[in-house]
């Protein structure tokens, strides 16, 4: 059978299960990439000499490159093919990679931070319209994107496990380097086992995409800095209204482009819009609660990276085992809105019980049960919320579909995590000026960052209860 298998016979293709391991090998290490530094932050942060306020940078340079130039690779996947551009991606994400495990500071890693978001950029959107590409029979679908879901809990669960095994007995720098094998491997398999996918005819709008990155990258610089120049200050006005202008410049790009990066027809597909706001919120509660839990394990409980990565190992394989035995049953059976629902509850839930996290908490009683809450509502979220936001999708916009999807939810989570880091630090600057004791100060900004992630969680609620429209599959 010929590997360049198209859109239009999705199903004939005997290798679909193996290049679907392909696909989520990939899906895992993008999430690894985002997961494995959280245990070594505390290292990083004492090696590079990070700031508390510059310590998200390490997690936002990835993100923001990632969820600005997400658009761009979704219409270079549609464009050139999936396959090129996924292994273009991989090939980029391993320099990178390279780069920076040997990052010498702040600004190195940041640098390199960004080329790996670059390459995460053309590898997720190619991916999932690859896997959008193989899988057409419903049922089929909703067991591959078991397994796609479960792959990215596998690169969270990788990621804090090895992230704490390596950073305590090797060094934070082969959190960096084990990209290297791993993105070989899946370069050498991919070539063999992957669909080419369609190819199309069409022009790159290269000014939307430098118009969409710009503004949001002043979006999230602007929320980052708020700590510094506070929330009303005449800087973080002028950034903010430069962040509208420059989305109103790229709507406006899009409206009169005859080629344009995000077509905005695309948002009349049912449920599209909705999705893809509940998707940004989810990532703005869930990444925050990742990225504090990390920070409270190891700064208030005062357990090492390795502990710290076990600790987080329960939650991540619950996610795994209910993604991959559980959720598409569920789908199939209640449909995608009921799961989404309970799913967000399941995570507001967890957020509002860890937002009372005290100083010398244990595990067992602050930290097990909260963190599989989150969880269960992950695992029963994620995956409806993808594939509501993508469903309806014309297959000549499979890849801008599937752009869009990974765009928004990369961007929530580094919005979301810009507003919960000013909001903590904030708080804990306050405490410490006013005479409260360090740890303590410390603590309570750990508290009113995961209430602020809880927000979010609870708005995503309302999003989907009212914007998707409830169908099964």
């Amino acid at each position: 059978m010929s590997k360049t298998l198209t859109i239009d016979a999705p199903n004939i293709y005997p290798m679909r299960w193996s290049a679907l391991a392909v696909l989520c090998a990939a899906q895992f290490m993008v999430i690894m990439d985002t997961s494995i530094i959280g245990v070594a932050l505390p290292a990083i942060q004492n090696d590079l000499n990070y700031a508390p306020s510059g310590l998200q940078w390490i997690f936002n340079a990835y993100v923001i490159i990632f969820g600005g130039v997400l658009l761009l690779g979704g219409k270079l996947s549609d464009l050139y093919g999936p396959k090129n551009i996924f292994m273009w991606g991989f090939g980029i994400l391993t320099v990178a990679s390279l780069l920076t495990g040997f990052a010498w500071s702040e600004m190195s890693m940041n640098i390199g931070r960004g080329l790996q978001g670059l390459g995460a950029a053309l590898i997720a959107p190619s991916a999932l319209t690859l896997l959008m590409t193989i899988f057409s029979d419903p049922k089929e679908l909703a067991k591959a994107f078991g397994f796609w879901g479960a792959s990215a809990a596998a690169g969270g669960s990788a990621g804090v496990f090895l992230g704490g095994l390596l950073t305590q007995y090797l060094s934070w720098r082969w959190t960096f380097f084990i990209n290297i094998p791993l993105g070989l491997i899946v370069m050498i398999a991919g070539a063999s086992l992957l669909v080419a996918g369609r190819k199309q005819k069409g022009a790159i709008d290269y000014i939307g995409a430098i118009l969409v990155t710009a503004a949001t990258m002043v979006t999230v610089y602007t929320l980052v800095m708020v700590d510094k120049n506070g929330w009303t200050s005449g800087a973080t006005l002028i950034l903010f209204a430069i962040a509208l202008a420059l989305f109103i410049a790229f709507v406006t790009v899009q409206r009169k482009s005859s080629a344009p990066l995000l077509p905005l027809s695309i948002f009349k597909v049912p449920n599209l819009s909705s999705g893809n706001i509940v998707m940004a919120l989810m990532a703005g509660a869930w990444i925050p609660l990742w990225f504090y839990l990390n920070l409270y394990l190891q700064q208030s409980l005062h357990y090492s990276a390795f502990a710290s990565g076990l600790a987080l190992l329960p939650m991540t394989f619950a996610i795994m085992v209910l993604m991959v035995g559980v959720t598409g049953k569920l789908i199939a059976k209640f449909g995608y809105k009921l799961n989404l629902i309970l799913g967000l509850l399941s995570l507001t839930a967890s957020l509002v019980w860890f937002s009372f996290v005290p100083e010398n908490g244990d595990f067992l009683t602050h930290v097990l049960g909260a963190s599989l809450l989150g969880a269960i509502g992950m695992s029963l979220a994620y995956i409806p919320g993808t594939m509501a936001a993508m469903s309806g999708a014309k297959p000549e916009e499979a890849g801008v579909a599937s752009g869009l999807v990974n765009t928004t939810y990369q961007v929530g989570s580094a919005i979301g995590l810009a507003i919960a880091v000013a909001i903590a630090i904030s708080t804990t600057s306050n405490l410490l000026a006013s005479g409260v004791e360090q740890q303590e100060a410390l603590n309570t900004g750990f508290q009113t960052a995961f209430r602020a992630a809880a927000f979010i969680s609870g708005l995503s609620v309302v999003i989907a209860a009212l914007g998707i429209k409830q169908f099964k599959q």
